[in-house]
């Protein structure tokens, strides 16, 4: 990690400057499974399986029996923190629901919005060196408690057409409809366009690499709505002199952990703790079992020290972590300072880690600056907000020509003339059911 000093927001923007990916080179690739998806279905799936992941399957759908025996591999204490992680999870998503309110706008207009819920939610969890079971947690559950009807889940497979049995207990416990053995492009593909296999999908949620990313941008381009624009995982920690350099140390070195082109930065007014968090970093580096990735990701990390909290707060606030937290003296009273950021972990024992699996919250969050107009995945994310009005025939009388005027205004004479002929030719004899209820 390298130590900058602060001189002004552009010379930080380009020390902190994201890994770029460049979608222009995966684009044709994408491109071409996409195609193949599109006009073989099941048959293009199996051979982009076997050239990719190196798996010939018999069945892409995993069967009860699977899941069965992933569900008795898995250790009773495994099972007992994935039962809290899903508690807490599902109790902090359930908090969010809305009560529909009708809201009456003038005399006889009324306004009202309802959630509804996607009927069929895509998941895609990764496999690999790093199984993200947890984000089975982080979309399933909240896909639950909106009241997906079919939760379909895309993973890729080993080499023997294995699934990891965490991921495949999580999506058991949680909830999940259907399961299928396919990943990367091929399988937004699959979820984006369907199959005679896998259905077509409302939504596409959960993490990948680059080309799965790449995949749900170009699938979003074409009308496939995705959770949000997703890129390689970052954190920053703003430290003051009450901040711990081993607990930052570690905080960063699990951000570092997640991919080579994974960012973590510190942010400090003291060129001392600075020092010290970089000396911590090669200290505790060297026990963890993923130090190559480590290394790669401090490459494209740094710690900026700055003058005072006014550059600090700028700089935080430019540079819109996806993680954020705030080893300070106060960090209830800074927090209030922050307005871009993905999720916020206050205080020395906050660490991103329980953000991560278990506090409740959504680790689906946005990446690469792009919490200055993006939300983190909530419950809102697999809900449709619907909303509905009920025009009285007073209520059309009154607001009517307030309307035509708009209309007329915009040279849209249809507008207008939807508004006369009921205004001439009422429809509505005697009381309408907004009437009898006193409305």
């Amino acid at each position: 990690m390298k130590i900058f000093e602060y001189t002004n927001i552009n010379e930080t923007r380009q020390i902190l400057k994201r890994p770029v990916q460049d979608l222009s080179e995966i684009a044709p690739l994408v491109n071409e499974i996409f195609t193949g998806i599109k006009k073989r279905g099941d048959m293009a799936l199996a051979e982009y399986t076997l050239r990719y992941d190196g798996a010939k399957l018999e069945n892409i759908r995993v069967s009860p029996e699977e899941i069965e025996s992933a569900a008795g591999s898995i250790s009773p204490g495994l099972k007992e923190a994935i039962k809290m992680a899903m508690e807490n999870i599902e109790l902090f998503h359930a908090s969010q629901k809305t009560v529909p309110r009708m809201i009456g706008t003038m005399p006889g207009i009324y306004c009202w919005q309802k959630g509804v819920p996607l009927e069929r939610a895509g998941i895609y969890i990764p496999g690999g060196t790093a199984p993200l079971f947890s984000s089975v947690l982080m979309l399933a559950v909240p896909a639950r408690v909106a009241g997906c009807k079919e939760i379909i889940m895309c993973t890729p497979p080993g080499r023997k057409g294995e699934i990891n049995p965490v991921i495949l207990y999580a999506a058991k416990v949680t909830g999940v409809t259907k399961i299928f053995k396919a990943g990367g492009i091929q399988a937004v593909g699959a979820m984006a366009y369907g199959t005679e296999t896998i259905p077509k999908v409302d939504k596409i949620f959960g993490p990948g690499n680059q080309y799965v990313t790449a995949a749900k941008q170009i699938a979003a381009m074409e009308g496939i709505a995705i959770d949000l624009p997703a890129g390689p995982s970052e954190v920053m920690v703003v430290a003051d002199e009450t901040a711990e350099p081993s607990f930052i140390a570690a905080d960063m070195l699990s951000q570092a952990e997640h991919g080579t082109d994974s960012q973590a930065v510190l942010l400090t007014t003291k060129k001392e703790i600075a020092e010290q968090v970089a000396l911590e970093l090669e200290k505790q580096k060297k026990d963890l079992s993923r130090k190559e990735i480590i290394d790669k990701a401090l490459e494209v990390s740094a710690a900026i020290i700055v003058p005072g909290m006014e550059e600090l707060i700028e700089v935080m606030n430019d540079y819109a972590p996806e993680h954020l937290i705030l080893s300070v003296k106060d960090p209830e009273g800074m927090a209030g300072e922050v307005v871009n950021a993905g999720s916020v972990f206050l205080g020395n024992y906050s660490p991103e880690s329980v953000g991560d699996y278990a506090s409740g919250t959504n680790h689906t969050l946005p990446t690469n600056g792009m919490a200055r107009g993006w939300s983190g995945v909530s419950l809102d994310s697999f809900l449709k907000k619907i909303t509905f009005q009920k025009v009285s025939e007073n209520g059309l009388a009154a607001i009517g020509p307030y309307v035509e005027k708009m209309a007329e205004a915009e040279s849209l004479d249809a507008h207008v003339n939807a508004i006369r002929i009921r205004n001439k030719l009422p429809l509505a004899r005697g009381k309408s059911a907004l009437a009898d209820r006193g409305m």
